[in-house]
C-alpha cells in the first residue's frame, strides 16, 4: 500500500504543518514516510503546499502527479489541484474560503467548514488542524491517537498549542460522520 497525498493552501495557513503532522503521525505508526514541502518566494501570502506519501514499503518517489487525496485550504490551491486527484479519490474543502465545488464526477469531495470551526474554539489559526481531523477519520490512513500524539512531539513543552491543535484535530475529526 502507498498513498500519496497533497496539502496545498497560502503561506500562513498552516499547510506545511499540516502535512508535516500527518507525516510524524504515520511514522509513530511504524510506515515508511516522505514529506516533500513546496512554497513560492513569499513566506505569507504565496502558494504553499507539500505532498505526503505513506507506505508500507520503500518508497521510490515523493512526487505525487495523482494522489489519492488532496486537502486544499483556499480557492486558488482548488483551482490549480482539482485535476490531480486521482479518479475514485477524495478532494477535501475548506467551505469556509472556498464557495465552489468542482464538477468532477470520478471523485469524492469531502466538505469542512474549517475556518468558522476554528473559529468556535477561540483560534482561527487552528483551521489547519480542523482540516487534518477531517482527513484523518475520512482518508483512515493513521489512527487519531497517533496524531495527537504527534502533535504532542512537534509541540513538545508548549502545552497551550498542544492543547488548542489538539482541539481543533478532534473537532474536525468528529465533523466527519
Amino acid at each position: 500500500m502507498q498513498i500519496k497525498t497533497i496539502f496545498a493552501g497560502f503561506g500562513g495557513q498552516g499547510v506545511l504543518m499540516m502535512g508535516y503532522a500527518f507525516a510524524v503521525a504515520a511514522m509513530m505508526e511504524d510506515k515508511v514516510v516522505t514529506y516533500l514541502p513546496s512554497y513560492g518566494a513569499e513566506v505569507r501570502g504565496g502558494t504553499a503546499n507539500c505532498t505526503v506519501a505513506v507506505s508500507d514499503e520503500e518508497i521510490a518517489s515523493p512526487i505525487a502527479s495523482s494522489p489519492e487525496f488532496i486537502v486544499v485550504m483556499n480557492k486558488p490551491s482548488l483551482h490549480n489541484f482539482q485535476n490531480k486527484v486521482q479518479t475514485g479519490g477524495i478532494l477535501f474543502l475548506n467551505s469556509t474560503m472556498i464557495d465552489e465545488v468542482p464538477s468532477r464526477g470520478d471523485i469524492e469531495y469531502v466538505l469542512v467548514d474549517a475556518g468558522n470551526l476554528a473559529e468556535g474554539i477561540g483560534d482561527m489559526r487552528t483551521a489547519n488542524m480542523v482540516m487534518l481531523g477531517a482527513f484523518i477519520k475520512k482518508g483512515n490512513l493513521v489512527s487519531v491517537d497517533a496524531a495527537l500524539d504527534g502533535l504532542g512531539e512537534i509541540f513538545e513543552g508548549k502545552n497551550k498549542v498542544i492543547e488548542m491543535n489538539s482541539k481543533a484535530l478532534m473537532l474536525g475529526y468528529e465533523s466527519i460522520e
